[in-house]
């Protein structure tokens, strides 16, 4: 047995990490279902109203960001795009690239479904500053 062998706790904390990981992602769902959204269109709205230093973001970077296929994430911006929620434009510094624009609808409604995860995002923070998670190497 190697001296680096995960012990007991750390297979403890894991799972607990996981569980309290799936019981966001669970709530979350829920939330987004409740306003009429996926939990995928909720996360396109998300990240375009996070991107850092500009309000859009290339199809490339989303599909980064959802860490989804590039085909999967312009089929997702076509329903958000039908939806009202965003719109494409051509940039205007290079014509060839498309920029993915959230609207006021969308905006709204990421506001709203985001300000509903404030509970349960301070619950994760307690729960992870807890004494017995020291700092992982």
């Amino acid at each position: 047995m190697c001296d680096d062998a995960l012990t007991k706790q750390d297979f403890q904390r894991l799972s607990h990490f996981r569980y309290q990981l799936r019981c966001f992602l669970r709530q979350s769902d829920d939330i987004c279902r409740e306003h009429g959204l996926t939990p995928l269109q909720y996360q396109l709205l998300l990240h375009l109203l996070g991107f850092e230093r500009r309000e859009w973001a290339s199809i490339g970077e989303l599909a980064e960001r959802l860490q989804a296929k590039h085909h999967g994430t312009v089929a997702l911006v076509d329903r958000c795009e039908q939806l009202g929620l965003v719109e494409r434009r051509a940039s205007r510094g290079d014509r060839r690239r498309i920029e993915v624009h959230l609207l006021d609808r969308g905006a709204e409604l990421a506001r709203r479904i985001a300000e509903l995860h404030q509970p349960e995002l301070r619950h994760l923070h307690e729960e992870f500053h807890l004494p017995g998670w020291p700092e992982l190497p």
